[in-house]
């Protein structure tokens, strides 16, 4: 059944049926599944229809019923054939059984070509991989290697390609992992490589693949490469691996299979380099020379055998030279032989053409060693020979690099190279004793120390130690150490001469000089060592000799210490030390200059140690000036290393070089080096004078002024050692601290220096003219900072130093700069133009026989000698004036002298012409607006002073600046190009920009004033004019809350010079009071300062007394206004009656109209009256006045409020009533023009008036709805008329405004006040509806202090009293404008005593605290004590307090607070104990706290002014007074420490003034502050912001409008240069001609101007370049660049 089963199959697979054939076989098979060509014909039929898996496995269960039988493995590597190389491992399985079968039944062929087409499989269709592990079929370890040897490939071919495969494959993962691992975070690609390879050689069998090539090849030549490459992978396998034991098996095996090669002479140079390499050998003559021999020879180019060629050539090789000259020999025999076998021939040794010399040598050996830099052996060659020649740098260098290579070289092969470890920290240590010495000694000595803890016998460390000793001078301890040294190796003829130096160094000359001279002997001096070692000994000896005896004969002896430093010469030429030595002997004892320099040069070029010879050397260069010469000599000992001592050494340090650098440096003018060599010089010699002062000098060279002043400082501390040693003068240091102190504005103790200098040194010229500089500058910063009264002080004084200067010398630049600039300062403080010394002045002037200076330009000018000259009587008058002009004159004079006194000094002249045009246009602008005419004289003199300075220095932006501001009203476009020209120059200049910015201003462009001011401030911010530049256009563009902003930060920032800033604050300021009537006195202090100084400065200039005034009368100062306003109006008048001006005449009435009402609030109401219908009669329009409109209405309308007023206090209420209606219809029914004219009538008392009151009051709630004061005076008249029915309408109207949140505080106060006396006259619960209102107030305003007072007050609430000093403090300036009596009430109802005593120190005028006070205490006599200071402090506070005692109301006749008297003590019936202090220090500091407060009220209300203040002193002299008084009588209700205070202890605690002068308080922290302070930066961050986005938008469109305007002023700066060509003849130079003297100098000027131009012309391809970059940096800020 089954066969035919079979056969049927058969025959379907024969007709390619395979779909039947499939489900036949498996038909089959389900009923015998054993059949075995069931499962082939099933696996075959699959297979055709590409079902492999189940094809594998009819396949796999053929081979199990039948293993042996060919066919179903035949079958398998079909079906594993047509799938490729996916199933590559079970293909060789299959190849494998059936190779097996067939050699099992001995069928060669069948079984090679199963292998070959398996192989061909492979290599085609797999991996690397696969193709590797295919070939191991073919290997020996495979079970048919033996049946098919020789018909398969031989195995070294085999391995050789496995080995290929494994290479590559390698190579790639490792890359392939370290691409992937470098990317991780925190990876290191060193780290990660070696962590890589360990991985991957850790997992590879390429060592025993290397083996088995070795093995299995016949081929000598696979052989030793082979080797190679297993020397080089287990090399690169030992770099990777950790530290362990496995490491030093691999080590072992490395170094086995390099010595087999070596063994062997294989020349495989890493083979003999590990050979050599680490061997690690305890001294050089350990290494088998034949070896080093041999690596010569086969490697003659390496760099390691030419350091060895060199060094085994040398003398100080260990190999005997007969070993060296036989190898030559029998080398030479050897090539000679030419049957002698290769290992003769080629091994033989080192090929010696000819010896080497010495140069040759070392060049061979520097050769070798940069071609071996990493050769630890090279290395230790290189450092013994180095030291033998005495390269002890180069030893350092390389002996640090050699122990770097060791660690590195350790870290890798595990080995730690002991031996050369020690060989070359030796070597480091003793070059470290030679190399700039001292400062490599510590360094030394701890290598040494270390090298003896391991070796205690180590006569490198002994003898290096030792000669540290000896150089840090510490004798014995080298004693002992070169004791040491010298029994470990007694025949060391070097170590036993150190020790007979050592001895007589340490004192002992005589028996230090014997063993030398039997150290002398021992030296043969054939070779250079010894030859040097010679020449030391005999130097040494010499050195003995000499200190033996110090006599001067003796030393002059030639035939003792001479004769042996010559004698060290002849041995060597080239020893320094006996240079300088004999350089010492001719200068001090044989007194041959030149000889001694000769020996002092050559000592110093052999050695730059010789620090002796160096630094006489420096003085002779010093004394010749030569300091090009010093600073070489003082840099190259520095660069020595002997100057500075190494830490914890004896010997002393030089410090000369590094001063003398310093020096050398100050004169280059490298100040930065200056400072580091002197501070050198400094730690080495902490007290060298000369080196603090050199330091200080450098530092105020630099700008560094408070170091500067430190180190003069210092200087001082040494001043009298060096008077004492008389090595200098000292007055230097105090000179150069008073220039210090003048460069820090410090002008008082700079002036108080340099006249201590004077003082001893009265002939220092330079000390004299420093001093009048700094008295001029000192001035100058009087009148910045407002110290008028001092600037005029300090400028008399230099005008009287200067006439005492100009007895010996006239003709300085700076003395006449000072004199001008002093006369200068007397123009700019008009006030005390009185104190002009016009007698001083005329005798400086007169000064030289020479007058012709002073005729400068006095065609121009006219300013000659006649004026100042002058002497007589002037009418009292006139001699302001005068004064005034003398001093502009003795100025510009002044400055002409400075012109000739320059002549010889091109940019000293340009500055004096510079310096007299700004007094010229000074000149110019101080003259009247009457005789101030376009083109003065004074103007066309300062035109040409600066054209002269441009001419001189044309490349100076401040002279083209000056130029522009002198020509801005004469020729716009002249200026223009000035001040572009200054622009190009230094385009960082704020001043320029805003001057600029002020000629377009002036043109009426304000967007180019603008841009101009813009970049002015962001050039200098500090600059002040550029803001204010920026409000007069924000005045001009409508915005004056931006103007009084900016003119605001300009008046903070500015100095007090600066008149137009001035002026320009506080216009603004008194714009911004009139518009807003809640400003506080402290607003308006600043103002008056300012006004105050301009008073000061510009006497004349009326308009801003009257401004002055206004300020005076807002504050309260009310005698002070008056008396200012009485001056403006006679002034006027009397100009008036002069010129008859209209504009005299209006502000005349205007000052009147004032005047009346200043003369009102001081009650003076008949003057008020009088000059109030003068301002009415004048004001009129038919006067001819130059009033406008609004003024005029204003002043009539302050005239007729003023005369109505006046007439109601001289009981004139029908006068009253007639001008407050007049001033009604002039303010077309103002609301407070109303309530003010509401309350007369009402006050008139008929019943008509006060029907028109009401009348009145309502039409204004009508016409004014919102308006708080007639609503307040309706509902007073309702409750006096007891009117229910007004009183209901007045309670809502008051209601609905205590609701609305626009009303001030004062009038929500107010209104509080009417509603709660309404609701006294309550019906039903009086106290209850009073209480209800004032709950009523703090909840609506609970930030008002008012409510919660009256709330406290009504039921005593102790919480609603601290809630009302809260309120208050946080409404008291500068946080809100809460007035002090407002707060000395809120102080008192507390109830406490400590804020009672607050209370009556805020506001001592008010009754409130005093009654509090009063009735907290309980002794009579305290209580009366308090009561009489209540009057003493009434009369002081009247006196503080003036200017704040206008009241508003015209009815208010009596302060409230005066009608009421204090309760007497006696009357208290509650006993209060004493107060406990615990010591006289706390009385003290009360007292001290007490005045110091009254100090900081007076210096607020009055502020110090220049000279004497009379008030202030009587008020101060009242409070002090009155503080005395109170302590000494509450001194009763004290207790000291338990004790009563004796009255000595009360006086003496009085009368210490200076307790507690500097305490300082802070106050606590406040979350709230520190809240805003966070929304501040905040705000800050957002402006900050704007600003950056500002920057980006602004330059587009600055350099848009930059570049129209430089186009059209190329344009029109072209047309005018064409212009003014063209009329040059015509006119003469417009005007400038005129003074021209002669035809010749016309036309001279005329071609110099026509040159100048025509350089401009040139210019101009300079100016197009600047337009086009202009363009570039358009296009990038519009464009790519944003």
């Amino acid at each position: 059944m089954s066969k035919a089963a079979l056969k049927a199959i058969n025959a379907t697979l024969q007709a390619q049926k395979y779909d039947d054939a499939i489900r036949q076989a498996r038909t089959l098979l389900s009923s015998d599944p054993k059949i075995y060509h069931a499962n082939i014909f099933l696996g075959f039929a699959l297979t055709k229809q590409e079902e492999y898996a189940d094809a594998e496995k009819a396949y796999v269960a053929a081979t199990q019923i039948k293993p042996n039988d060919a066919q179903g493995w035949q079958g398998l590597i079909q079906l594993y054939e047509h799938q490729g190389g996916h199933k590559m491992e079970q293909y060789q399985n299959a190849a494998l059984k059936l190779a097996e079968i067939y050699q099992s039944l001995d069928e060669k062929y069948k079984c090679q070509d199963v292998v070959d087409k398996f192989m061909d499989f492979a290599k085609t269709q797999g991996s690397r991989l696969q193709h590797k592990k295919a070939l191991e079929i073919i290997l020996p370890s495979s079970p048919i290697y033996d049946y098919l040897q020789g018909r398969v490939p031989h195995p070294s071919h085999t391995y050789q390609i496995v080995a290929q495969i494994t290479e590559f494959e390698e190579k790639d993962c490792i890359n392939k992992e370290i691409g992937e691992r470098r990317t991780r975070l925190g990876a290191k690609i060193g780290q990660v490589t070696m962590e890589v390879k360990r991985e991957v050689l850790g997992n590879s069998d390429l060592e025993n693949l290397y083996t088995q090539i070795i093995d299995w090849s016949n081929d000598d030549e696979i052989r030793r490469q082979y080797e190679e490459k297993l020397l080089q992978r287990c090399l690169e396998a030992l770099t990777v691996l950790a530290p362990g034991p496995l490491k030093t098996e691999k080590r072992v095996k490395v170094l086995k299979l390099a010595k087999d090669m070596v063994i062997i002479k294989h020349p495989f140079k890493l083979a003999w380099d590990i050979t050599i390499e680490w061997q690690d050998p305890n001294s050089i003559l350990d290494l088998d020379v034949n070896v080093l021999r041999d690596y010569i020879f086969f490697f003659p180019t390496s760099g390691l055998a030419q350091v060895l060629r060199g060094f085994m050539s040398s003398e100080i090789s260990p190999f005997p030279r007969s070993m060296v000259a036989m190898a030559a020999n029998s080398e030479d025999g050897a090539t000679s032989d030419d049957s002698e076998s290769d290992d003769d021939n080629d091994k033989g040794g080192v090929a010696l053409n000819g010896p080497l010399s010495n140069e040759d040598r070392l060049l061979l050996m520097i050769e070798g060693m940069a071609d071996s830099p990493r050769s630890i052996l090279a290395h230790r060659l290189m450092g013994e020979y180095y030291q033998f020649i005495e390269e002890y740098e180069i030893v350092v260098e390389l002996m640090r690099n050699a122990l770097r290579l060791i660690g590195d070289e350790s870290c890798k092969i595990g080995l730690r190279f002991e031996n050369s470890s020690e060989c070359f920290n030796a070597l480091l240590g003793t070059a470290l004793v030679f190399y700039q010495s001292p400062k490599n000694h510590p360094e030394a000595k701890a290598l040494f120390d270390d090298l003896l803890i391991r070796n205690p016998a180590s006569t490198p460390a002994l003898l290096g130690i030792g000669l540290i000793y000896e150089e840090e001078q510490d004798y014995s301890a080298a004693l002992g150490f070169l004791t040491r040294a010298l029994k470990r190796d007694p025949a060391n003829i070097r170590i036993k001469t150190e020790a007979a130096w050592v001895k007589a160094l340490n004192g002992d000359y005589n028996q230090g000089k014997q063993e030398l001279e039997a150290c002398v002997i021992s030296i043969d001096g054939k070779d250079m060592r010894s030859r040097d070692l010679l020449a030391q000994t005999q130097y040494r000896i010499g050195m003995c000799l000499w200190n033996l005896d110090t006599s001067k004969s003796a030393r002059k002896d030639r035939n003792r210490a001479y004769s042996h430093f010559l004698a060290a010469l002849k041995s060597n030429l080239n020893f320094a030390p006996a240079y300088t030595s004999l350089g010492i002997f001719y200068a001090d004892y044989s007194k041959d200059k030149k000889r001694s320099r000769k020996c002092f040069q050559k000592a110093f070029e052999l050695s730059s140690s010789e620090v002796e010879a160096a630094e006489r050397l420096a003085r002779l260069f010093a004394e010749q000036g030569e300091w090009d010469l010093v600073e070489v000599v003082a840099q190259r000992v520095v660069d020595s290393g002997k100057v500075k001592p190494a830490p914890g050494s004896k010997k002393r340090g030089f410090s000369w070089p590094f001063a003398a650098l310093g020096v050398a440096e100050l004169n280059k003018q490298d100040y930065a080096k200056s400072i580091v060599s002197f501070q050198s010089a400094l730690r080495i010699t902490p007290n060298d004078y000369h080196s603090w002062v050199g330091l200080g000098e450098s530092y105020h060279n630099s700008g560094r002024y408070i170091a500067a002043t430190k180190a003069f400082h210092h200087a001082e501390k040494f001043e009298h050692e060096v008077n004492q040693q008389k090595s200098g003068e000292t007055w230097f240091a105090k000179h150069m601290l008073s220039n210090v102190k003048r460069e820090l504005g410090d002008y008082g103790d700079a002036i108080e220096g340099y006249r201590a200098v004077l003082q001893d040194h009265p002939t220092e010229f330079g000390v004299s003219i420093a001093l009048i500089q700094t008295l001029v500058e000192s001035a100058w910063d009087g009148i910045d900072k407002g110290f008028l009264g001092h600037a005029i002080q300090r400028a008399s004084e230099t005008i009287d130093v200067s006439l005492a200067l100009a007895d010996s010398r006239t003709d300085i630049f700076n003395l006449w700069k000072a004199v001008g600039d002093a006369c200068a300062i007397f123009s700019c403080v008009q006030t005390r133009i009185t104190e002009f010394p016009h007698g001083a002045i005329k005798k400086l002037l007169e000064k030289g026989d020479n007058k012709q200076p002073y005729n400068l330009f006095i065609d121009i000018d006219g300013v000659g000698v006649d004026l100042v000259f002058t002497n007589g009587t002037f009418p009292e008058e006139e001699r302001n004036g005068l004064e005034f002009t003398r001093s502009l004159h003795a100025a510009i004079l002044s400055h002409k002298r400075a012109i000739h006194v320059s002549a010889h000094d091109m940019h000293a002249q340009a500055v004096a012409y510079y310096n007299l045009g700004w007094t010229e246009y000074r000149a110019h602008i101080c003259l009247s607006t009457v005789l101030r005419r376009k083109f003065t004289r004074y103007l066309k003199a300062a035109v040409r002073c600066f054209k002269r300075a441009i001419e001189f220095e044309a490349g100076n932006s401040e002279f083209w600046n000056a130029l522009g501001v002198v020509t801005s009203e004469l020729n716009p476009r002249v200026a223009q190009h000035s001040f572009v020209r200054s622009l190009f120059l230094n385009e960082r200049s704020g001043q320029t920009w805003t001057n600029l910015g002020t000629l377009y201003l002036l043109q009426n462009d304000h967007q180019l004033a603008h841009e101009a001011f813009t970049r002015a401030q962001s050039t200098d911010p500090d600059f002040a004019h550029a803001w204010i530049g920026q409000g007069v256009i924000a005045l001009l563009w409508g915005d004056p809350k931006e103007a009084n902003l900016l003119f605001t930060h300009a008046m903070e920032i500015s100095e007090s010079s600066s008149l137009v800033i001035k002026r320009q604050y506080t216009q603004s300021t008194f714009d911004k009071v009139k518009l807003n009537t809640d400003l506080g006195v402290a607003d308006l202090v600043q103002p008056l300062f300012a006004l105050n100084q301009l008073k000061s400065m510009v006497p004349d200039d009326l308009m801003y007394h009257h401004l002055s005034a206004l300020f005076l009368e807002r504050v309260g100062e009310i005698d002070d206004a008056a008396a200012t306003l009485s001056t403006i109006c006679t002034k006027v008048e009397a100009d008036y009656e002069i010129t008859e001006s209209p504009s005299s005449l209006s502000r005349f009435v205007l000052a009147k109209a004032d005047l009346a009402r200043v003369q009102l609030a001081a009650d003076s109401s008949s003057n008020a009256i009088e000059s109030g219908e003068t301002a009415l009669e004048l004001s009129a329009e038919d006067t001819g006045s130059q009033l406008s409109a609004e003024s005029r209405k204003i002043c009539r309308l302050s005239s007729h409020v003023t005369i109505g007023l006046a007439e109601y206090y001289q009981k004139k209420p029908e006068k009253a009533i007639k001008y407050l209606q007049l001033a009604f219809d002039e303010s077309n029914g103002h609301p407070d023009i109303v309530c003010l004219l509401a309350q007369l009538l009402w006050d008139k008392g008929d019943q008509e008036s006060r029907n028109k009151a009401r009348d009145y009051l309502f039409g204004c709630i009508v016409d004014h709805a919102g308006h708080v004061e007639p609503v307040v005076l309706l509902g007073i008249i309702a409750m006096l008329d007891n009117d229910n029915e007004s009183i209901e309408a007045v309670t809502a109207e008051l209601i609905a405004l205590r609701m609305n949140h626009s009303i001030t505080d004062a009038e929500q106060s107010r209104v509080g006040e009417v509603l709660r006396a309404i609701a006294a006259f309550s019906k039903d619960d009086p106290a209850k509806d009073i209480l209800t209102e004032v709950q009523t107030d703090v909840f609506l305003h609970p930030n008002q202090p008012h409510g919660w007072s009256r709330l406290a007050s009504i039921d005593g609430n102790e919480y609603a009293a601290g809630m009302a000093l809260r309120t208050a403090l946080k409404a008291a300036p500068p946080k809100g404008v809460l007035e002090a009596k407002d707060l000395s009430e809120t102080f008192a109802g507390t109830g406490t005593i400590a804020n009672a005593q607050k209370a009556v120190m805020v506001a001592p005028w008010m009754r409130s605290g005093w009654d509090t006070l009063g009735g907290i205490l309980s002794k009579s006599d305290l209580a009366r004590a308090f009561s009489t200071g209540r009057h003493t402090c009434k009369q002081t506070s009247t006196m503080i307090f003036v200017r704040t005692s206008f009241q508003q109301s015209p009815f208010h006749t009596e302060s409230e607070e005066t009608t009421h008297p204090i309760q007497h003590p006696d009357n208290m019936a509650e006993f209060h104990r004493k107060i406990e202090l615990q010591s006289p220090d706390d009385l003290q500091y009360l007292i001290a706290n007490a005045r110091r407060a009254a100090d900081e009220k007076i210096d607020k209300d009055l502020p110090p002014i220049e000279g004497e203040d009379k008030m202030r002193a009587r008020v101060e002299e009242l409070v002090h007074q009155y503080i005395t008084t109170v302590f000494r009588t509450t001194s009763k209700n004290i207790t000291i420490n338990g004790l009563d205070p004796s009255p000595q202890l009360v006086n003496a605690a009085l009368s210490d003034n200076t307790f507690g002068a500097s305490i300082e308080e802070h106050e606590p922290f406040d979350s709230k502050l520190f809240e805003k302070a966070k929304k501040l930066a905040l705000e800050e961050e957002e402006l900050l912001e704007e600003i950056a986005l500002l920057r980006r938008n602004m330059p587009g469109k600055t350099v848009e409008n930059m570049k129209a305007t430089y186009r059209d002023g190329i344009a029109a700066d072209e047309s005018e240069m064409n212009r003014v060509l063209e009329r040059v003849n015509e006119e003469q130079m417009e005007g400038f001609g005129k003074q021209m003297s002669g035809g010749r100098e016309m036309e001279e000027n005329w071609k110099k101007g026509a040159k100048g131009l025509e350089r401009l012309k040139r210019a101009m391809p300079e100016t197009v370049a600047k337009k086009e970059r202009a363009d570039r940096a358009e296009n990038y800020v519009l464009g790519a660049g944003k």
